[in-house]
């Protein structure tokens, strides 16, 4: 019972290290409650102990996700991601079974498993992955190192050194024996040192700047139907766009170099609807600077396809980028057949979206001449280290994030997605112009800053200067290899822990030698 109670704390406690309580230091501690639970449960105890947990925490962190749609697809998405804690605590329990914390293992089998939970299935859902709730954080400037698995292994780490410590702790005081400091104070002194390591990361923020123009438009009504009325969505960032000109004419403002429309601003097909187009067209003139604009476009023929189109003065659409990982159950129905025989409500997607196969960067020209090189992502692709990544290799100087939260009401859906970007900025050294239809929108630069965030629900622009910056960051160098590492270092401890169980002789006299080092 007091296992259980510590999981369930330990899952609870982590819903505080993100959006909207924003509390980071409520990352470790929660996993070092979830480290001393599991440690000596073994494998099926463990899983039970860490599907506990992982409900306790997924359960009130995505309610966002059944704002408008109940609670069965909510509870449904929560119990899958639960399901990846429980896969941790199975291997971590199993790794620990002689009852001693495994700060190490503890670290590496959360690595392990929080990248399954990324990429399974129908590709994935990393939302909520432990780094992004650490952009305040010296945690989070680690990001530049090895991206978001390396903090989520340090953060493992650091919470698996404080459960090694209370453990010793508790067990020394429990002893009739006096008990040396140095086995608790060891570990204690490594989980600081971790916890502080990142104010020792340069963050760099130099590089020449450029002048950038968001429009969060809002939309007529929260929920499922905002865009019942689209073209209302689309006039709304006209107007917004033109109010916010009318500034820049007076001298109020600084002229933009690039504008940009949230995802879904204009949902009528402006390549096809005379009237959409001739009003985002109108609107490009009038800024006499390139816009970018998120909307739909009806193909390829029977599919429709989450596009982010680029308008420049006197050329009209001269490029775009479609959505290269739309949302399963929500922008298409995956194994269409078989779900529909345990809900109808699949069919109220009624065409699916089409994926893109590549990055999008959309180059323009500042009004000084320097190129802008803006890596487009939309929505939840923020999420996915892959697409990010490979946007910035693609030569992004810059990186914009379209978004429509308008489905997901007042909730914490749009913090954190906004602690998703900033995060982003951070691990891959870019300035981020994050602009949602309804908020929250921002400038983010690249040290995880945001600018001007907006309210929830409301019109309102971004602007300001951001930094244009070339150099990659080791994490973008490295890519996949610090999860590759972690799978392989789970390999040889899942070996090495079979052999020792296998010919124990080896695992005591191991033990003994390290009794006399303490």
């Amino acid at each position: 019972m007091r296992r259980l109670l510590v999981a369930l704390l330990g899952g609870g406690l982590l819903c505080l290290a993100f959006p909207t309580f924003d509390i980071w230091a409520a990352a470790p501690v929660a996993l070092a409650l979830l480290a001393w639970a599991l440690t000596g449960a073994g494998g099926r105890r463990g899983f039970g102990l860490g599907l506990v947990a992982g409900l306790a925490f997924f359960v009130p962190s995505l309610h966002w996700s059944g704002i408008y749609v109940g609670a069965l697809p909510w509870l449904a998405l929560a119990t899958l991601e639960a399901l990846f804690i429980g896969l941790l605590g199975a291997v971590y329990g199993w790794l620990s079974r002689e009852g001693r914390v495994r700060p190490f293992a503890f670290a590496i089998v959360w690595v392990v498993t929080e990248g399954f939970r990324a990429r399974a299935p129908y590709g994935g859902f990393p939302w909520l992955k432990l780094a992004f709730g650490q952009a305040d954080a010296p945690f989070g400037r680690l990001a530049s190192l090895g991206g978001a698995p390396f903090v989520g292994f340090v953060i493992a780490l650091t919470g698996g050194l404080v459960a090694l410590a209370a453990s010793r702790l508790l067990a020394g005081r429990a002893s009739a024996a006096r008990m040396p400091l140095r086995p608790v104070v060891v570990p204690a002194g490594l989980a600081l040192g971790l916890a502080v390591a990142g104010l020792a990361v340069p963050v760099p923020t130099d590089g020449p700047t450029a002048q950038f123009l968001g429009v969060q438009g809002n939309v007529p009504r929260a929920g499922l139907e905002f865009n019942a009325q689209r073209r209302a969505v689309l006039d709304n960032h006209v107007a917004a766009t033109l109010k916010a000109d009318e500034d820049i004419t007076a001298g109020r403002s600084p002229r933009p170099d690039l504008v940009v429309w949230p995802e879904n601003a204009s949902d009528i097909d402006p390549l096809r609807n005379a009237d959409a187009k001739s009003l985002i067209l109108e609107t490009v003139d009038a800024l006499d600077r390139p816009l970018i604009v998120g909307g739909l476009l009806e193909e390829p023929p029977g599919q429709l396809s989450n596009v982010a189109l680029l308008f420049e003065p006197g050329k009209g659409n001269t490029d775009r980028y479609v959505k290269q990982h739309p949302v399963p159950f929500a922008e298409y129905i995956p194994n269409r057949a078989f779900w529909r025989r345990l809900s109808s409500q699949v069919d109220l997607v009624r065409r699916d979206f089409a994926a893109g196969t590549g990055p999008g960067v959309f180059e323009v020209k500042a009004a000084d001449g320097r190129t802008i090189r803006a890596g487009i992502a939309i929505c939840f692709e923020v999420a996915y280290d892959d697409i990010m990544r490979e946007t910035v290799r693609a030569g992004a100087n810059v990186l914009v994030v379209q978004t429509n939260n308008a489905t997901f009401g007042f909730t914490a859906e749009s913090p954190q997605q906004l602690a998703i970007s900033r995060l982003r900025a951070i691990e891959l050294g870019r300035s981020v112009v994050h602009v949602s239809t309804v908020g929250q929108s921002a400038l983010i630069t690249p040290d995880g800053t945001a600018h001007d965030v907006t309210s929830l629900f409301t019109q309102a622009v971004v602007r300001g200067a951001l930094p244009l910056r070339d150099a990659t960051t080791v994490a973008t160098r490295l890519g996949e290899a610090p999860e590759w590492a972690a799978a392989m270092a789970l390999l040889v401890l899942w070996g090495t822990t079979f052999v020792s169980r296998r010919h124990p002789e080896v695992a005591e006299t191991k033990d003994e030698d390290d009794d006399d080092e303490a």
